[in-house]
C-alpha cells in the first residue's frame, strides 16, 4: 500500500481530505473566512486605538503627529478597512447568534444571510463615511 503521507492517497485512489481545489467557492465559505479576517484586523484596530491614547497622554507634539499619519491617505485606507471590518463583525455575530439560536442553516437561507452581511458592512461603512466627510471629520 502507498505512504499516505508522502501520496496523500489511500491505496492510490481517494485523497485522504477534501482540498481546496475540490471544494467549490461559495458566499458561506468566504463569510467564514472574512469572519476571522476582520476579527484579526480588530486586533490590529485595538493597537491603533491603544497607540491613538498613548500620544494623546504624551502630549500635543505626539498626538498631532499621530493624527498627521491617521489623517494621511494610507492612515485613511487603513481606517476606512477597519470600519468595514466592524461592521462585517457586527452582522457576522448577529448571523451566528441566528445560529446558536438554531435558525438560518437552510443553504439558502445561510446564503442570504452571508450576502446581507457583506452588503451591510459595505453601505454602513459608505454611509458613516459619508457622514464624517459632509460634517468635516475628514480633512
Amino acid at each position: 500500500m502507498a505512504d499516505a503521507t508522502t501520496t496523500g492517497k489511500v491505496g492510490g485512489s481517494k485523497p485522504l481530505s477534501p482540498h481546496m481545489q475540490i471544494w467549490r467557492w461559495h458566499v458561506t465559505m468566504a463569510a467564514s473566512i472574512f469572519t476571522r479576517a476582520t476579527g484579526i484586523a480588530l486586533y490590529a484596530g485595538a493597537l491603533i486605538a491603544a497607540g491613538w491614547f498613548t500620544a494623546l497622554m504624551l502630549g500635543p507634539d505626539a498626538y498631532g503627529c499621530y493624527v498627521g499619519l491617521l489623517g494621511s491617505l494610507l492612515g485613511k485606507l487603513v481606517m476606512f478597512g477597519l470600519t468595514i471590518s466592524i461592521f462585517y463583525h457586527l452582522a457576522a455575530g448577529l448571523r451566528h447568534l441566528a445560529f446558536d439560536m438554531g435558525a438560518g442553516f437552510q443553504p439558502r437561507t445561510a446564503n442570504m444571510t452571508a450576502v446581507g452581511c457583506f452588503a451591510f458592512a459595505v453601505v454602513a461603512s459608505l454611509v458613516v463615511w459619508f457622514l464624517a466627510w459632509q460634517t468635516g471629520g475628514l480633512h
